[in-house]
């Protein structure tokens, strides 16, 4: 018997395959082979976020609502707009004397509490009493902004990835609105507009390193546990607004770092934090980091501060930032730290920007924001008109596809346990360090078809379902397959709120590759050891393992059918996933290639099965809503002549996909 696959093996996959890509890259000697390298990281950060923001930023409709005296300042509470219809919550603390005064953006980390968490709270009001005009908001989907107007929602996980689809990231969109809340300081008579500092810690650390590297109105950069190493990402559970998908394919953070140069940049770490925020990992990343400033003179600029501490921003890190934020901003003082002022914070509760929490019917949530974008490009699939014109579309999607899926190129690969030509279990190597795990099972008589049945969630070589045995009995040979980083695989602790393989479809994008491109490969590896013989191959996927056969059936033409059981029948969603698999989505997908109706049309005029069908939010659908969203891909099917070849059923019946399995491929219209 094989051994049981391990656990540890698709972490150790990735972190190999990352290691590679840093081995190629070099910290430059150069000023211009650092513009060079520049301009490629720049260029491709943008990719990563999803790509230009607006041009021309909507008016920022800023409104103070209310406005509360304080000892030494005042606090206001405010909107402004960031996106089109996207208001950003926010609290702006004024210093009491004589202005303009330089100003400080705060944003927050993943405390619940977000800008009203009493750590933002004190660096806010700690600043305002030293002479910063303070800014603390809300990021997307946390704090007032959440999903309900409760406080305490987290924003990562099934929240962040509904953007994906679109080819935004939660990364790239808090760049952007952070950028935008330099456009309102920038209004406000008070500020000094060219003095301009940003900090957070945690997820807000992250944030003030990208908007610090992006834009250049932030004249000073403050992140505090939070910088350490792309590398020692992989293996720990970041939070999904952290993501810059395929970052690890162009730079490493110090790279990102570097963009900040010659502005001043501190860095704060905590001696008790994770690894990927670990003083060590820091270190490394700066002193790459610090050979860029060197390169402009600016070798002082850049500091690491570590601080004997929790993961936090205590006040011995605050009175470090603003030593740094007072040299820098102000020009006084030599960085070292500033005794913090007296202080008091107040209850979050009473801070709230809506009175009672009454958000307007307008208001928009990060899911509906993703949902939002989804729908502007999904409503440009209109019905093919005619096989010209399909033709058109099935090129340049079938070109996104081989771009987006680009690594299910064949490699060769082999058996590491019995013959594939037998009955049993038997592995397969998928790619180096990645071996696959399957099981045939053949029928009493002469096998008619082989099935390839995928689920991510509850097959294993070891069970045996009752549709399993219904199909044996038919005469078709069943081939149930293992994916990587899936059941006996699975990473331990992948499971994280709400999100089933939160860290392994995670890991997979640092690198440049989605989980659904890697299971694509898996299943060909799989179709590669099998006997090349004439029986009819059908795959069947069930739930989000449907989005993998799919896939699989666009990429490999050797397979003839394909059955849908219960799987998504779109991307698009106003709502997060619930206990979902995110493993199945694709940065960019609905732009680059389609919905998954345009995937199902890219098999025609192959045989196919819809049997049942999901929301994007995994709900199941009523048969109208099956109904609606397959019209696409019966209009492409009845162009070719082969309607009869796209069967669906409202419901998952076994009797019924059995049926449809057990007969012949038919003729075509």
């Amino acid at each position: 018997m094989p051994p049981v696959p391990d656990r540890s093996m698709y972490l150790r996959h990735i972190r190999q395959y990352a290691q590679r890509l840093e081995n190629g890259r070099q910290v430059p000697r150069t000023t211009d082979a650092w513009e060079r390298q520049r301009q490629v990281i720049r260029r491709a950060l943008q990719q990563s976020w999803g790509g230009k923001f607006p041009r021309q930023p909507g008016p920022l409709q800023a409104r103070v609502v209310e406005r509360l005296p304080r000892d030494g300042y005042h606090l206001e509470k405010l909107f402004f707009q960031t996106w089109p219809g996207v208001t950003m919550a926010a609290h702006a603390y004024v210093p009491k004397g004589q202005g303009p005064f330089p100003a400080v953006l705060c944003v927050h980390g993943h405390w619940p509490l977000a800008k009203q968490e009493p750590r933002v709270q004190a660096r806010s009001i700690g600043l305002a009493k030293l002479g910063f005009f303070v800014l603390a908001v809300d990021a997307f989907g946390a704090g007032e902004r959440g999903n309900e107007p409760a406080l305490g929602e987290y924003h990562g996980a099934t929240v962040a990835s509904t953007l994906w689809p679109t080819g935004r990231s939660l990364s790239g969109v808090q760049v952007y609105e952070n950028m935008r809340a330099v456009d309102y300081l920038q209004t406000r008579s008070e500020v000094v507009a060219d003095r301009i500092g940003i900090t957070g810690t945690s997820g807000g650390g992250n944030q003030t390193m990208y908007a610090g590297a992006w834009d250049e109105r932030f004249r000073c950069v403050v992140p505090v546990c939070s910088v350490g190493s792309y590398q020692a990402y992989l293996g720990a559970a970041c939070c999904m607004c952290e993501v810059v998908p395929s970052a690890i394919t162009y730079t490493e953070e110090w790279g990102v770092l570097g963009l900040i140069a010659p502005r001043p940049l501190l860095v704060i770490n905590a001696t008790r934090d994770a690894v990927q925020f670990s003083v060590r990992e820091a270190q490394q990343t700066v002193k790459k980091a610090s050979s860029v400033f060197q390169l402009y003179g600016g070798g002082d600029l850049i500091k690491q501060l570590p601080i004997d501490s929790d993961h936090d921003y205590n006040q011995p890190m605050r009175e470090a930032m603003y030593g740094w934020m007072t040299r820098h901003l102000k020009g006084e003082g030599d960085g070292t730290p500033i005794p913090e002022p007296p202080l008091q914070t107040e209850d979050p509760q009473t801070l709230c920007c809506w009175t009672d929490r009454a958000r307007p019917r307008s208001f928009v949530t990060l899911p509906q924001f993703a949902g939002r974008l989804a729908r502007s490009i999904t409503g440009r699939n209109r019905l093919p008109v005619d096989t010209t014109h399909w033709e058109t579309e099935r090129l340049w999607r079938s070109e996104g596809f081989g771009r987006a899926f680009r690594e299910v190129a064949p490699w060769p690969q082999t058996t590491v346990a019995g013959g594939a030509a037998e009955a049993g279990i038997h592995q397969v190597v998928s790619e180096p360090g990645m071996v696959v795990t399957f099981e045939r099972r053949l029928p009493p008589g002469i096998p008619q078809k082989r099935l390839l049945v995928l689920d991510l969630d509850r097959t294993s070589v070891a069970r045996k379902s009752t549709l399993t045995e219904s199909v044996l009995a038919e005469q078709i040979e069943v081939v149930t397959v293992e994916l990587r980083a899936t059941l006996r695989s699975a990473p331990e602790d992948d499971h994280i709120a709400g999100a089933v393989d939160h860290n392994s479809a995670q890991w997979g994008l640092w690198v440049g590759r989605p989980l659904l491109a890697q299971w694509v490969r898996d299943v060909r590896a799989v179709l590669s050891v099998l006997p090349q013989d004439q029986l009819t191959l059908a795959v069947a996927g069930v739930g989000s393992a449907g989005m993998v056969a799919l896939c699989s059936a666009v990429a490999d033409g050797r397979i003839g059918e394909v059955a849908l059981l219960d799987s998504p029948l779109t991307l698009v969603t106003d709502k997060p996933r619930h206990e979902g698999r995110i493993g199945i989505l694709v940065p960019g997908m609905l732009g680059k290639i389609g919905d998954v109706p345009q995937l199902i049309a890219l098999c025609s005029p192959r045989r196919i099965l819809i049997a049942g069908g999901r929301s994007g939010a995994g709900t199941s659908l009523p048969p109208a809503a099956q109904e609606a969203l397959t019209a696409y891909p019966r209009r492409v099917y009845e162009l070719a002549g082969a309607s009869n070849q796209l069967d669906g059923h409202p419901d998952v019946d076994e009797k019924a996909i059995t049926t449809w399995l057990a007969s012949p491929v038919g003729p075509s219209d």
